[in-house]
């Protein structure tokens, strides 16, 4: 299958590294100038240290970089052949709607719509591309190429083919995917991103320090990671876009973000992918 992954940032970098692994040709691209590449670089990086791991061959590592192809001259191009569009851009509605209305118009009409957005209307995006019954979600899991679950989101419009045909897909990556509705916050970050931002608030207010929050969840609940180092792995800026969405679409004081992501997030305190967020992160 020829996959086409439109954006380089750390989710689209992942599911290019899990495409080509499982055997699919991906074709990588990114507005901005030189991000692919990096991208392809970090993924090349990646597979090398799995081998290195004895998780695959030095060969198999080298074929699945090998089977990534950087589109530089443009959007209409990297989706011109695509068997699935798999759009995995910055988490902002206005942005994603002028990808989808350019995919929709470029896109062969057999070709799969895929967005991995973690918060936005799955609806409103297949409304943008001009095709709503051949877009869902397909929402991967920080970092994408090891996290077993996607989450694929019907659109009120998407038909019960796509999301088959996206189902096969997330199969052919070794994931397990579950069906939910467009709602906001869809099942997985309904859940997690109020109890990460609760999580912030503690340690904004001076309840604990943030190492002494992380404790009591891991030693506390047996949780396998605490909630602000997952903040800052999941990216601060995509814990404050989905709790900005979830209090939008409910109105609910509950989903107010705390803050202190407003004010990190304004610092360009990201988590581990800046080298600061909650924490601090050496050699990033």
């Amino acid at each position: 299958m020829n996959v086409s992954v439109l954006g380089a940032g750390t989710m689209g970098a992942g599911i290019a590294q899990a495409c080509a692994t499982a055997g699919h040709a991906v074709t990588l691209f990114d507005a901005a100038e030189g991000a692919a590449s990096a991208a392809h670089e970090r993924v090349r990086s990646a597979l090398d240290r799995q081998a290195e791991k004895g998780r695959m061959s030095p060969g198999e590592a080298a074929d699945a970089a090998e089977r990534i192809t950087v589109e530089t001259r443009g959007l209409a191009d990297a989706v011109a052949s695509a068997d699935a569009v798999i759009e995995a851009v910055v988490e902002d509605d206005e942005v994603k709607r002028r990808v989808w209305a350019e995919v929709g118009q470029g896109a062969p009409r057999k070709a799969l719509l895929c967005t991995n957005t973690s918060s936005l209307s799955v609806t409103a995006l297949g409304t943008a591309s001009g095709r709503p019954e051949a877009l869902c979600g397909l929402h991967f899991f920080v970092p994408a190429p090891i996290m077993p679950l996607v989450e694929v989101v019907r659109g009120e419009a998407t038909t019960g083919d796509t999301l088959a045909r996206a189902e096969r897909l997330a199969e052919s990556l070794g994931k397990t995917p579950v069906r939910c509705e467009d709602r906001p916050g869809f099942l997985v970050n309904r859940l997690l991103i109020p109890y990460l931002n609760e999580a912030a608030t503690l340690a904004d207010e001076g309840t604990s320090t943030p190492d002494d929050v992380d404790r009591a969840m891991t030693l506390g609940a047996n949780m396998p990671i605490g909630p602000l180092a997952l903040a800052d792995m999941v990216g601060l800026d995509v814990v404050l876009s989905v709790m900005e969405s979830l209090h939008r679409e409910f109105g609910d004081p509950r989903y107010r973000p705390a803050p202190v992501l407003r004010r990190m997030v304004r610092a360009g305190h990201l988590g581990r992918k800046r080298g600061r967020g909650f924490f601090e992160y050496g050699g990033t």
